[in-house]
């Protein structure tokens, strides 16, 4: 590194600065604490030389050639220092990566499809995406696969060809032979009736020559991401937990700089999430129907998952937390309230369910929640099919409250500060903090939960008092979750008893009141 430093600070021959670039150089806290910053307070106040010389010497100094062209200013000599140490010593550390991942978000909206990549900037973002021994693989040869409980990525940093008839990725690699790996791009790995339903990818890596890959009818200059549209697509909590989630962990790094590629093409599924896609990808997505080759300077294949409807922004490739994932869907569809303190009266949103874990004396409940003076919303799952209009009114109330399933996934587009109450049916506990209790508090949503007594549960009146679907639930779940489904999740109702669950509502103004002035 000293010939940078003595090129950039060799101003003509009337002052030096003299300094080591040894020590501890090759750790980054060491090079910018023993060299970069002790550089800045030594040099700083001289500004290139000129600022305390006499008029007459400074007259006669730009009269002598320069023998080095310096940088016109400090910023400009230090942001050319750290990028090419960050050239020539490549290292582990965040900091650099912090710096490259600044400067190509800088260049990011000044790309099209039709301008080349910058190679150095999708190596760079691909190689977040794996870790430890997947890295030390990704760098040797530009192709690694990370497999984890839920979900499989493979990550390639060099030119693929994606054989759409088959779904086969074909990542040439002339060092060592074919080697063939399945991926089902899906972040439920571990489910099978989930992963059935999801069509595998064949990824051919290695010496393509005796079994070469077609002719490319389409050229990209965009990084490939390819993911499934199936498994428990349907249902809105897997959406979002194994789809859309995921998608943003493993994406939003590139800055919409990349082209998807959906596996078991859903028109309505991407239709649904199209503020959301088109906010992660500024070109259409491929449709693998079509048969055609299409070929990317690079690939991801599968997406990157936490937990349930989680982001750990340790292990987000671009340190993503749910926090920024709620802001970036508020930003998707234009959503205006981000904290509760932005809305002017209480407004409760009621799910009303019409199939199962019905609420049975429901406008009785609806009658007391505006007598405690909230407005009332009731909705039904129908139209939350519409998140375009749907997110909207979500993010309008400071309360929800609903059964344990699918719809209180909605959490999500709640402002900072508001309450969800999830009511728990019998033998739902776990399921009801780990899927929506647990998650709200990352979202900055206030929990609060009202588990039915049995009298509650139109299960009591169908078994008895006595009945083990009563009396221990476990016993049931031991079965399986067929059967456990059967009974708890298909086949029950409540019947609110309203003195009881009042209580909780006025818990819930209670917290509202802390920061919303209702009578403003």
């Amino acid at each position: 590194m000293h010939y940078i430093i003595w090129t950039l600070f060799f101003f003509q021959d009337e002052i030096a600065v003299v300094f080591s670039s040894k020590g501890f150089t090759g750790n980054v806290f060491h090079d910018f604490k023993e060299i970069i910053i002790p550089l800045i307070n030594t040099t700083r106040h001289f500004r290139s030389g000129f600022k305390d010389f006499p008029q007459a010497d400074l007259k006669k100094m730009e009269k002598q050639p320069r023998r080095v062209v310096n940088c016109a200013t400090l910023p400009i000599c230090l942001v050319s220092i750290v990028l090419v140490y960050a050239t020539l010593f490549q290292s582990n550390d965040t900091i650099f990566e912090s710096w490259g991942y600044s400067l190509s978000n800088s260049r990011s909206n000044l790309r099209s499809e039709s301008t080349n990549i910058d190679v150095d900037s999708q190596e760079f973002l691909l190689r977040r995406l794996v870790r430890g021994d997947d890295r030390v693989r990704f760098d040797s040869d530009g192709f690694s696969c990370h497999i984890d409980v839920h979900y499989d990525v493979c990550v390639a940093n060099t030119p693929v060809r994606i054989y759409n008839k088959g779904l086969t990725v074909y990542v040439p690699y002339d060092h060592q032979p074919l080697v063939k790996r399945i991926v089902k791009p899906y972040a439920r790995k571990e489910d099978e009736t989930a992963m059935i339903r999801v069509s595998p990818v064949q990824i051919l890596h290695g010496n393509s020559t005796i079994n070469p890959p077609p002719a490319c009818n389409f050229n990209h200059n965009v990084t490939a991401v390819v993911f499934a549209n199936k498994g428990f697509t349907g249902n809105v909590f897997h959406e979002i937990n194994e789809i859309i989630i995921p998608l943003f962990i493993t994406t939003r790094q590139f800055r919409s700089r990349l082209k998807f590629v959906v596996t078991d093409f859903e028109r309505w599924l991407v239709d649904k999430y199209s503020r959301v896609i088109s906010q992660l990808s500024a070109y259409d997505v491929i449709n693998p129907d079509d048969r055609s080759v299409h070929c990317f300077p690079g690939a991801v294949i599968g997406l990157e998952y936490h937990d349930n409807l989680a982001l750990n922004n340790h292990d987000s490739p671009g340190g993503y937390s749910m926090s920024d994932f709620r802001k970036f869907l508020r930003e998707s569809y234009n959503l205006k309230a981000n904290h509760v303190s932005d809305l002017r009266k209480p407004t409760l949103l009621l799910i009303s369910r019409r199939n199962t874990r019905r609420f049975l004396n429901e406008q009785e409940m609806v009658d007391m929640m505006e007598g405690l003076g909230f407005q009332v919303i009731r909705v039904e799952p129908k139209t939350m099919m519409y998140l375009n209009e749907f997110s909207e009114v979500v993010n309008s109330c400071s309360v929800m409250v609903g059964a344990h399933g699918a719809g209180l996934t909605n959490e999500i587009f709640l402002p900072d500060g508001a309450v969800m109450v999830q009511v728990v049916p019998l033998g739902c506990e776990w399921g009801a903090i780990t899927y929506y209790g647990g998650p709200a508090k990352a979202m900055g949503v206030r929990y609060l939960e009202y588990k039915i007594e049995p009298e509650e549960s139109s299960l009591f009146y169908t078994y008895g008092k006595d009945h083990p679907v009563i009396k221990d639930p476990e016993s049931v779940s031991s079965k399986g979750y067929r059967a456990f489904r059967s009974v708890y999740v298909d086949g029950q109702d409540v019947k609110i008893n309203l003195e009881r669950f009042k209580k909780t509502l006025v818990e819930a103004k209670k917290i509202l009141e802390t920061s919303i002035p209702f009578n403003r």
